[in-house]
C-alpha cells in the first residue's frame, strides 16, 4: 500500500490493531493517530463511596492510551493519541476528518449473534460513514 500520509488507528482493547498500525506507519513512513473511544455515561452520577468518578467512567481509556504511548516510544514511532467520548463509530469518523486521515485501521470484532441481529457493529458503521478507506484487520 502506498500513498498514505496520515493513518488513524481505532483501538478497542485489541493490541494487535495497534501493532498492525505501527508496522504500517513504519512501512509507509506516515503519521499515525491512535484513537480510543469510550461510550458516554448516561447513568446516575450520584454514586456513593467513589472519590474520583472520572476514574470509574473512564472505562480504562487513560490506561490504554498510556500503554499505547509507551509502546510507541519503545518502537520509536511518532504517534498522536486521542481519548474520545461518545458514539464509537461517529467519533472515529469525526476524528479521521479532523486529523485529515487518508486511512482508518480497525480491528474485526468477534461477532455475537445479537449484534448481527441488531446491526450494532461499529466497523460496519464506520465503513458506511467514512470519507476515506477503512482497513479492517483480523487479529
Amino acid at each position: 500500500m502506498k500513498g498514505y500520509r496520515k493513518v488513524l488507528v481505532a483501538v478497542n482493547g485489541n493490541k494487535g490493531v495497534f501493532d498492525y498500525g505501527i508496522r504500517l506507519a513504519g512501512d509507509e513512513k506516515t503519521w499515525l493517530t491512535v484513537v480510543k473511544v469510550i461510550p458516554s455515561y448516561e447513568g446516575d452520577i450520584d454514586l456513593t463511596g467513589i472519590k474520583k468518578i472520572e476514574d470509574v467512567l473512564d472505562s480504562g481509556g487513560r490506561q490504554a492510551i498510556g500503554e499505547i504511548e509507551a509502546a510507541a516510544r519503545t518502537a520509536g514511532a511518532l504517534v498522536k493519541t486521542r481519548l474520545e467520548e461518545g458514539d464509537v463509530s461517529g467519533r472515529i469518523v469525526e476524528v479521521a476528518r479532523e486529523e485529515r486521515c487518508d486511512l482508518i485501521v480497525m480491528g474485526a470484532p468477534k461477532e455475537k449473534w445479537y449484534r448481527k441481529l441488531l446491526g450494532d457493529n461499529a466497523v460496519e458503521k464506520v465503513i458506511a460513514m467514512a470519507s476515506c478507506p477503512v482497513l479492517v484487520v483480523s487479529t
